[in-house]
This record gives C-alpha cells, sequence and structure tokens, in this order.
C-alpha cells in the first residue's frame, strides 16, 4: 500500500501512562481538525517505551476517550496501515537500523561514560558557573580504547554528533514563524540508551520520517526539542515535516492546568455528563480564532473553515464557566432534536451518585427524560440533574438550612402541610393540573396565598427552596411518593424544638 506524494499526514502520539489529559486530546485535535481540513491522514502512535508505566488498560482507555469525542483515525494499533506497526515497543528494528546508518556515517558514535563521570563534569561545570555541555570525551575513542572499554564491562550508549559548524539552526514555524537556535548550546546527545532503548528525540524522528509525516502541531514544550530533532533530520538526509507550536493551556488561576482549577482528564468530563461536540468546540476557541464572530460551531463547520494562519500565539485558559455555557446550548438542542442522547448525558453522572443500578430500561429511560424536561434550562451538564433533581432518584430528602428557617418554622406549617396530603391522598392519580386545582383550592378554601402552600410543599418533597415547578415536579413523583414525604415532613416538624 503506498502513500500518496503531497497528501497531508497529522498524527498525535499518546503515552499509555495514564489517562487521556485535555491537553493531549486538544492537541490531537487540532492534528486530525487539519488533516480532515485538508483531506489528508490522521495517524495515532503509541509511545509505549516506558515499559514501567504503560499498561494496556491507558492505551484502550485512551482510544475509547478520543472515539468519544469523535476524533477517528485513519491509521494506528488497531488498525493498521501501510507504515506500521504503529506502537513504538513494536518499531524497534527500525530504531537499530537508523542507529547503525548513523553511526556507519560518523553521524553518531558510541560513548562509554559512566553516570560517575557524567556527574563529576556538570560539578565542574557548576563550579565554574558556566551551562552544563558534554566534553565530547568519546567523541573520537581509537578502536583500541574502545575495546579497553569493552573488556571492562562499559555498556554504551550512543551519542548524535551535532555538527561543529557553527551554522544557526532555523524553524520556520507556522504559527511562531522564524525562530532561531544557536548551536552552540547543544552538546552531543544521547540517542540510544545502553540497554538499546531510544530516547524520546531520536525515536520521534525516526517515527514521523518513516511514517511519513507532512505536518506536526504541538505544544510548546517541543519547541525546545525541535533544534536536536532537526539535526537529526540532517544528520539522516531527511526533510523535517513542518511543525506548528502551540502554547499551554493554563487554568483559571494563569497557572499550568492541573486538578486545582478543574479536571484534567477526558474520561472526568465524559463521567460529569459534558457532551463531546461541545469539548471540541470549546477545544477549537480556545486557539482557533476564525474570522466570524460567534461561539457554536459544528464539526463540519470547523473542519470547512479551520486554517493552520488562524491559530494564536497566546496561553489559552481553560474557563470552565465557559464550558459549560457552551454545553447547555448542546444540551438545548439535544433537548428539542435528540432527547434521547440528553438522558444518556445524565446516566453517568447518576451510576457514579449510586443512584442508578444494574441495567438501564426502557421504563427508566422514560422516567430519566421526564425528569430532564421538568428541570428544563437548568441542566447545562448532565450532573446537573444531581444538583437539581437528586430528590427525583432517592427518598432520602436533606432538607436545606435555610429552607427550613424560611419555611418550616411557621407554627402552623405542619397544619397546611397535613391538609395537602389528605387531599392528595384522596385521588387516584396525580397530574399537573390536578395538582394545581388541589392547591388552588385549598388556598381559597384556608383564605391564604398559595404560595404558603407551594414553597413549603416544594421543600417537604425535595428539601429546597427553588427548583421546578411544584405541580410538574409533584405530578412525576407520584401520589405514593408525594404522601410519603408529606408525612416525613409533617412528622419531623412536629419534632422540632
Amino acid at each position: 500500500m503506498s502513500i500518496p506524494i503531497g497528501k497531508v499526514r497529522t498524527r498525535y502520539a499518546p503515552s499509555p501512562t495514564g489517562y487521556l489529559h485535555v491537553g493531549g486530546a486538544w492537541m490531537a485535535f487540532f492534528n486530525w481538525l487539519f488533516a480532515r481540513n485538508q483531506g489528508g491522514t490522521f495517524i495515532l502512535r503509541v509511545e509505549d517505551t516506558d515499559r514501567s508505566r504503560s499498561t494496556e488498560e491507558y492505551e484502550r482507555a485512551i482510544l475509547e476517550d478520543f472515539r468519544w469525542l469523535g476524533i477517528d483515525w485513519d491509521e494506528g494499533p488497531d488498525k493498521g496501515g501501510p507504515v506500521g506497526p504503529y506502537r513504538q515497543t513494536e518499531r524497534f528494528h527500525l530504531y537499530r537500523q537508523y542507529a547503525q546508518a548513523l553511526l556507519d556515517r560518523g553521524a553518531a558514535y558510541h560513548c562509554y561514560c559512566t553516570l560517575e563521570e557524567l556527574e563529576a563534569e556538570r560539578q565542574r561545570a557548576r563550579a565554574a558557573k558556566r551551562p552544563y555541555r558534554y566534553s565530547g570525551r568519546c567523541r573520537n575513542l581509537t578502536p583500541e580504547q574502545r575495546a579497553e572499554f569493552e573488556r571492562q564491562g562499559r555498556r554504551p550508549t550512543i551519542r548524535l554528533r551535532v555538527h561543529d559548524d557553527g551554522e544557526t539552526i532555523v524553524v520556520n514555524d507556522l504559527v511562531r514563524g522564524r525562530v532561531e537556535f544557536d548551536p552552540e548550546h547543544l552538546d552531543d546527545y544521547i540517542i540510544v540508551r545502553s540497554d538499546g532503548s531510544p530516547l524520546y528525540n531520536f525515536a520521534n524522528v525516526v517515527d514521523d520520517h518513516t511514517m511519513a509525516m507532512t505536518h506536526v502541531i504541538r505544544g510548546i514544550e517541543h519547541l525546545s526539542n525541535t533544534p536536536k530533532q532537526w539535526i537529526m533530520y540532517r544528520s539522516l538526509g531527511w526533510d523535517p515535516p513542518q511543525v506548528a507550536h502551540l502554547s499551554n493551556i493554563l487554568g483559571t488561576d494563569h497557572k499550568k492546568l492541573s486538578k486545582r482549577t478543574g479536571d484534567t482528564a477526558v474520561r472526568d468530563y465524559k463521567r460529569a455528563g459534558f457532551l463531546p461536540e461541545a469539548l471540541v468546540n470549546f477545544f477549537a476557541l480556545m486557539a482557533w480564532y476564525p474570522e466570524e464572530n460567534r461561539e457554536i460551531y459544528s464539526v463540519r463547520e470547523m473542519i470547512e473553515k479551520f486554517r493552520l494562519e488562524d491559530l494564536g500565539k497566546a496561553s489559552p485558559v481553560f474557563d470552565m464557566t465557559k464550558l459549560t455555557w457552551m454545553n447547555g446550548v448542546y444540551m438545548r438542542e439535544l433537548l428539542r432534536r435528540d432527547p434521547d442522547r440528553a438522558v444518556e448525558a445524565c446516566l453517568e453522572p447518576l451510576r457514579n451518585a449510586g443512584l442508578l443500578d444494574g441495567q438501564v430500561t426502557a421504563e427508566t429511560r422514560a422516567y430519566i427524560r421526564q425528569v430532564v424536561d421538568v428541570l428544563g434550562d437548568r441542566i447545562k451538564v448532565g450532573r446537573d440533574i444531581l444538583t437539581y433533581g437528586d430528590f427525583f432518584f432517592t427518598d432520602a430528602v436533606t432538607y436545606e438550612p435555610d429552607a427550613v428557617k424560611k419555611y418550616f418554622s411557621r407554627k402552623d406549617v405542619a397544619t397546611t402541610l397535613a391538609q395537602l396530603r389528605e387531599r392528595v391522598a384522596k385521588v387516584d392519580r396525580l397530574d399537573a393540573t390536578t395538582v394545581e386545582s388541589i392547591v388552588r383550592t385549598m388556598a381559597s378554601e384556608l383564605r391564604i396565598e398559595s404560595r404558603e402552600i407551594i414553597h413549603p410543599a416544594r421543600v417537604a418533597l425535595t428539601g429546597k427552596t427553588a427548583g421546578p415547578g411544584l405541580f410538574e415536579l409533584t405530578a412525576l413523583l407520584g401520589r405514593d411518593r408525594v404522601i410519603k414525604r408529606l408525612d416525613s415532613a409533617i412528622d419531623w416538624i412536629r419534632r422540632l424544638p
């Protein structure tokens, strides 16, 4: 299978040492978006050389999270492709091949320095108050010197021979423009460990070239790796891909995104009931500045309108308030167009809270849909069903202190609720119209305002001072549960000191 010449090829290369981070998903999204915009190919490559921390479980979870986000790949570990394998641990034969090619052409050499010898060099550099650079003591070893080190049992690393021509290294970054690096700051760096495993910069170059990458969009932390990689490309006689470096995502405290300012794993947002289309829309607008002044873009629109030159240099802020608002926009559209998907977004938060057990039946789904309809615009994210409607799923109602103080402190409130309970018990089936009629009639007979019944009744049924309309929520709870909760509230009030 051949690769079409000139076709855009991008990639994302996660390490399966943890769950997919939102920063990683964000970067993958732009590589995917550019490939789709250009009619190109998006590749998923697994960088699993950290054998002590990489697991199959994390790899499966990462792939699952990408699928949930709608970020599909054309080639990868589960799909194969013309330039596989797609896991680094299965590509060691390529790293050995190109390491040997570098040795054969004198562009790399074996280094027999021990850790103690290298540490001594670092200490001398610190004492002289100068940046540490490897001395190059193994650069020009004679065959006899190498043989002696081998006899001593030293296992060599392989270092790249950094060019001595002093030529400035220039990177034409698609976001940041021309970036120059002084080669004086580079030393002969290790590309293969003594155990034969490749280091990041070497494996990255070999993989990107042999997989025919044309463009790489990545985080700003990789900009410092670029001169080392460019030297590697030159040493192997290869052309590097075009690169674009985006600034890292910050939390609302303008520090590196962390658990302090919000969840950092994609699956945390899935578990909370965020919608994938809202999340990728939010991802896009953190760094993409299209000409139109609008916030909501479908995936199709983003693919059509995306341009690399519209990416910004500034560090974006992961604004949870904006994401929640945006998710609410999508949720309202789902409630109108596809309410079953809106229900789906609520299932996992309910499960995690222990309010759903086992298989979710069609009857349960229908009930959740009714709850979602009653709560309406209050549900911006799936987990909001817990904040505003947990009482629909449990009889363990907890009364808010402010609600008790405001509506349960009157002497006659227990009597009022008892009368409401008697009237509810006399009807066979509750619906919103019936409940409203009961309340209005009762208020008229007692010569009180309807709100003097509605507010304490809401607290009795939900534990809250605010929420959906009493008539609708009462009908949804059903006659038996309403009677039970009114009984509990009456008993609770009568036991107040």
